[in-house]
């Protein structure tokens, strides 16, 4: 079942989001807000949560608050990788948190946090022991980044590859699996977690990993998902069929869906980064997915920083 629809991927992240386009993010906001009305116009209580923010800025927190977008948000989130892209340590994650919640009312989920084993398996290991220890009970959802490596074959979702040395290469060495499905060490000591540390993994158009991350996540006992819906592939042929197959394969999981990535030929740019040429456009596809995939509950019950049950039936 969907429990939470994220608005966007790291917007201030030039990766995700053009910067030179939109340096201000005026347009970002614009698009935001129209979003989260569209949301709420036909869900009442399904909670809508801000884009997880990377690098963790409450300067971009205060100018999303200064734009009018917390008003149609009910929470915010957050990234972090201490140990392979932020230059700060591991054991700054509550002062990271806190940063955030100085500027802000809402909840802050740690919606992807992880280590690569790119150095060696054994750091992993103990990042997925100390990042428990460091965030549960600071925060209401914490997502685990993520199940399965990235396929080598494949590309990591960024404008910079190879040119950013070894950060684009730790892209494909962040899941608790290996490409071909064999755990890592991490993931026992992920096991003893997945109760309070869901997963974030995101599923590429058709991804042949899909019943077997299922089958993964019902063994380890993962109880919230988050993955993503790209408005993006809504534009390839038969992608609301795939969007079917994958939407009732996570049926039994909590999801968090997070909508983003434009489509080539509806950006300001020809880029997945690039903002829409009309803000409402995908706002509308957002309220679309939400309405075929999460009728509107019966039930009101609002969000807050204790642990709760979706009310979005399956």
């Amino acid at each position: 079942m969907i429990e939470a629809a994220k608005i966007w991927n790291e917007p201030n992240n030039k990766s995700h989001w053009d910067i030179q386009i939109d340096p201000e993010w005026d347009r970002f906001a614009e698009m935001a807000i129209a979003t989260g009305k569209a949301i709420r116009a036909v869900h009442p209580t399904l909670p809508r949560v801000l884009g997880g923010i990377s690098p963790i800025d409450p300067r971009f927190m205060g100018n999303m608050k200064h734009r009018g977008v917390l008003d149609h948000v009910d929470a915010v989130a957050v990234h972090g990788f201490p140990l392979d892209w932020n230059l700060w340590q591991i054991q700054e994650w509550p002062a990271k948190l806190a940063e955030i919640q100085a500027v802000v009312s809402h909840p802050v989920w740690v919606t992807e946090v992880g280590v690569s084993s790119f150095g060696a398996d054994e750091v992993q290991a103990w990042g997925v022991k100390r990042t428990a220890e460091l965030l549960a009970g600071r925060t209401p959802r914490i997502h685990w980044y993520s199940l399965y490596d990235l396929p080598k074959t494949w590309e990591a979702t960024t404008r910079h590859r190879e040119a950013e040395g070894s950060s684009y290469y730790r892209h494909f060495h962040m899941g608790l699996l290996r490409e071909d499905g064999t755990p890592k060490p991490a993931l026992e000591i992920y096991s003893g977690h997945a109760r309070t540390m869901g997963l974030c993994q995101w599923f590429h158009f058709e991804d042949h990993r899909l019943h077997d991350a299922v089958r993964w996540m019902r063994r380890l006992g993962v109880r919230h998902l988050r993955t993503g819906l790209s408005w993006a592939d809504s534009f390839r042929p038969n992608a609301l069929d795939w969007f079917d197959r994958q939407m009732e394969a996570l049926a039994e999981f909590d999801v968090t869906v997070t909508f983003c990535f434009t489509p080539e030929h509806r950006g300001l740019a020809p880029h997945h980064t690039s903002p829409p040429l009309d803000p409402q456009e995908f706002a509308d596809f957002c309220a679309t997915m939400i309405q075929r995939y999460c009728p509107a509950p019966t039930a009101i019950r609002p969000v807050t920083n204790e642990a709760w049950e979706p009310t979005c039936a399956p």
